[in-house]
Formats: C-alpha cells, sequence, structure tokens
C-alpha cells in the first residue's frame, strides 16, 4: 500500500515523539520507558484479551476505513503514518454516535475510532488534525498510562469505603489526570505537525467548544477569551478553576487553543519542520533526570506567565515541591553513576 501524501506536507524521518511532547508528559514517557517490562506488567494487567475483544467488536459494529470505505479518512491516516514515519498505518474505524470522540485504542497493534458526530462537525483539514492528534498518541505510546488511570480509577471506586485507602489512590489518579491533559497537548502538537494547517487545528479546537458555527466565531477573540479566564476574578474564582478540573481527563477548549497556538509562535512548530528535532534512534539516550528538569522548568514558565491569583498562592509551595523532587530525582542520578 503506498505511503505518499495527498499534497506536499514536509516528512519528518525518524521524529522521536519527544519533539512535540509537552515537558510534563515527556519526562513521565521517558521514566516509562527506562522501566525494564513495566509496559509487559500494565499488559497483563489489562489483558491482551481486553484488546482483541475490542478490536472485534469494532470489526462488528463500527466500519472499518479502507480505499473503499471512508476513502478521506483512509488517505489521512495514511498521510499522517507518512508525515510522522510510521512503518505501520494505524487501522481507523468510523462508529454510529453522536456524541464527538476520537480515540487511539490498544498496546501491540494501536488503531483509531472516530464518531459519526465527530465528522459531522468537522471539515477535511479539522479531520485530518484530530487523525494526526490520533497517531500522536500512537507514536508517544499514551496507551501504557491510560490503561493504569484506567484500572486506579476502577480499583478507587471499589475501595472508596476505605476513607484513607481512597485519598490515597484519588491523590494517584489525580495526578494522572494532570499528565493525561498534559498528553493531549502533547497530541494537539503532534496533530499540528501531521496536518500542518495551523489555523485548522485551532479552528477544530474551538469547534469543540462553539460547534459548527466557525462563521460565527474568531480565534483572537476566542484567545482572548483565554486570557479573561486565565486572569480571572479572585482567589475564589482561581480555587474553583482547579475544582472544575478534578475528574477531567482533558483541557478546556479555550485551553488548548491557547497552548497550541503559543507553542507555534515559541518557534518549536517551524523549527521541526526545518529538520532540528529528537531522532527515535536517540530515545534510549533520554535522561530522566534532564527531562524531570525540563517538565519543572515548564511549570515554573507557567505559573510565573498566569495572572490567576490563586497560582500567586500556590507558587511558593508548588516551588518548594518541584525543588524537591529535583533533588530526588538528582539523589537517584548520581546513585546510578549518573544514568537517566
Amino acid at each position: 500500500m503506498t505511503t505518499t501524501p495527498d499534497r506536499n506536507r514536509v516528512q519528518l524521518p525518524g521524529i522521536s515523539s519527544r519533539a512535540y511532547e509537552h515537558p510534563a508528559d515527556r519526562s513521565a514517557l521517558v521514566a516509562l520507558r527506562k522501566l525494564s517490562g513495566f509496559d509487559t506488567v500494565l499488559k497483563q494487567m489489562s489483558g491482551l484479551i481486553s484488546e482483541r475483544r475490542l478490536r472485534l467488536m469494532y470489526l462488528a459494529s463500527a466500519v472499518r476505513v479502507s480505499e473503499t470505505q471512508f476513502r478521506s479518512l483512509h488517505d489521512m491516516g495514511r498521510d499522517a503514518a507518512y508525515t510522522l514515519d510510521l512503518h505501520r498505518i494505524p487501522e481507523i474505524y468510523v462508529q454510529q454516535d453522536p456524541q464527538v470522540q476520537a480515540k487511539a485504542i490498544g498496546f501491540d497493534d494501536p488503531f483509531i475510532v472516530v464518531t459519526t458526530g465527530l465528522l459531522n462537525l468537522m471539515n477535511q483539514e479539522e479531520q485530518r488534525f484530530v487523525i494526526g492528534h490520533e497517531t500522536s498518541h500512537i507514536l508517544s505510546g499514551h496507551a501504557v498510562y491510560r490503561t493504569m488511570l484506567d484500572i486506579l480509577t476502577r480499583l478507587a471506586t471499589r475501595v472508596a469505603w476505605i476513607p484513607l485507602g481512597y485519598i490515597g489512590l484519588r491523590a494517584i489518579v489525580a495526578g494522572l489526570e494532570e499528565w493525561y491533559r498534559k498528553s493531549e497537548l502533547s497530541s494537539d502538537r503532534g496533530g499540528l505537525l501531521t496536518g500542518q494547517d495551523p489555523e485548522a487545528a485551532k479552528r477544530a479546537l474551538m469547534k469543540l467548544a462553539g460547534g459548527d458555527y466557525t462563521h460565527e466565531m474568531n480565534i483572537e477573540a476566542f484567545l482572548e477569551q483565554y486570557n479573561e479566564y486565565d486572569t480571572a476574578g479572585d482567589l475564589r474564582d482561581g480555587f474553583l478553576k482547579v475544582l472544575n478540573l478534578l475528574g477531567t481527563t482533558h483541557p478546556f477548549a479555550v485551553v488548548r487553543v491557547a497552548e497550541l497556538d503559543k507553542w507555534q509562535r515559541s518557534g518549536e512548530y517551524d523549527r521541526i519542520l526545518a529538520g532540528d528535532y529528537p531522532r527515535r534512534e536517540d530515545d534510549a539516550g533520554a535522561r530522566v533526570t534532564d527531562e524531570v528538569k525540563a517538565a519543572a522548568e515548564s511549570y515554573r514558565a507557567s505559573w510565573s506567565q498566569s495572572q490567576d491569583p490563586f497560582i500567586g498562592v500556590l507558587r511558593d509551595v508548588a516551588e518548594g515541591a518541584v525543588n524537591a523532587g529535583e533533588r530526588i530525582f538528582n539523589r537517584f542520578s548520581r546513585r546510578d553513576g549518573g544514568q537517566g
């Protein structure tokens, strides 16, 4: 099967997912990749039969994209694999569902599912961004953490009657949810790199908030809306924004558009398209300590740029936690002879 794209997009030979991953996402993934056998254990916990069962379910109840079914989506999947230099084109299934959803499923042979609700909402270039987003999840291997989050969430509900056990698990789940939200920002970047149409990418995310009314919406005004959200109100509003995130796995649409716009304007997007990016062949040499420091710096920059008064109150506490984390990783690094 040919993997030649439909138009002249920049191919990114051998690109590592580290090129587009948010620092908080990347540090966790690099650490996981250093844990030999971790993915094997997680596969056993989730059960490979479950993955096979899901594939059979979609094979029986959805439409598998091919050259003769949903041809445009088939071409988008081919193009995404070509651009990100994947050796296998992930299967895509279309599911009848009015909800706007897309997801990547599986460990060993991951595939993508999109709903008819999403196809009805988005035009082809916006759909291309979504397919690129899900393909980026696959390249990053996000299914490992997502499976762990699902397992722990289910476990937390079973031990809810044990106060201390539930509190401890909820703290872990909250941390995983924060990672999950950052992994979505990572894949938004990957989707932009795949489709290479910044306006279509932002428009697709804006539609998650306002629906198919682009003639009534404006990206710049939506970005101004983010600024108002970031600076909104007093300490009470800041606290309420934190509460609103509890139990969520995706950042709010206005945040996603703003973060993607910020990343594009930073120059990273253009540098990657110009060929300046880490390669997969160098992934084994990535150091956990370096990535943890990068994640800490990312949070520091986010805190310093935020005008939210509640963030200002928490900043000193968070700085102390980050510094403690860095000391712990540095201590382990020295103990291991500097290998990360």
